[in-house]
């Protein structure tokens, strides 16, 4: 069974750690079975009849263009943040978000380690002001993902074969986002500009199709 963090403002906030799996992902209930999980705070249930059919990609780095920061308790800025447990106090940028309360399903890291902080079947808050094919509030029916970069930078390789194995999973659970895969920038554009120019959407397409190609010769064979 996997793992359940839950940050408590009370106490001090513990780092999820995420064990790779070479299996392909599998969804069940909302969550990635194979992975461990550190809950976030910052969701709410979707509206009543809304079905999920879209998925953003997002980068985010703490502070900006570094990777892989932790704080004094050892935990991913990132993480920390996503839970409320940011320590402000650390980095000046920190105190310009201080009090924002966001998180995101799913936050994949440069080596590739997935951490879930918010069940698929919840609201997590990552798109803000958004609209996608004329619908607005896009956090009711979309799963988000951050992975850690910039728009600086390109994102390793260890990031594509993640990304491309958790989708491939939200495929599988949620049929209907297989025609809507789509960036922060394209649902906020006067917003936001990430995953950047540095994200490659053809490779991560390439990836995702290969590995459904996979799945369906594995089904099979079986």
């Amino acid at each position: 069974m996997s793992k359940i963090t839950m940050p408590n403002k009370n106490k001090t906030c513990q780092q999820s750690l995420i064990p790779l799996n070479s299996k392909p992902l599998n969804v069940k209930n909302g969550r990635l079975e194979q992975i461990d999980w550190l809950a976030s705070p910052n969701y709410n249930h979707r509206p009543e009849g809304v079905e999920i059919d879209t998925i953003v990609i997002h980068n985010i780095s703490l502070p900006p263009d570094q990777f892989g920061q932790t704080d004094s308790q050892g935990m991913h800025h990132v993480k920390a943040f996503f839970t409320n447990c940011l320590e402000y106090e650390a980095h000046p940028y920190f105190q310009t978000i201080k009090g924002l309360e966001v998180s995101a399903h799913l936050f994949i890291e440069r080596d590739g380690a997935i951490t879930q902080l918010v069940n698929f079947e919840d609201r997590a808050w990552h798109a803000g002001l958004s609209s996608y094919l004329g619908r607005d509030k896009c956090n009711d029916f979309s799963i988000g993902i951050e992975l850690e970069g910039s728009d600086f930078q390109p994102f390793t390789e260890m990031q594509y074969q993640a990304l491309a194995s958790v989708i491939v999973a939200i495929y599988q659970a949620y049929p209907k986002t297989r025609r809507h895969l789509t960036g922060h920038s394209d649902i906020a554009p006067v917003r936001k500009t990430d995953p950047g120019e540095y994200f490659q959407w053809i490779k991560l397409r390439k990836m995702v199709s290969e590995q459904l190609k996979s799945s369906v010769n594995t089904n099979l064979n079986s």
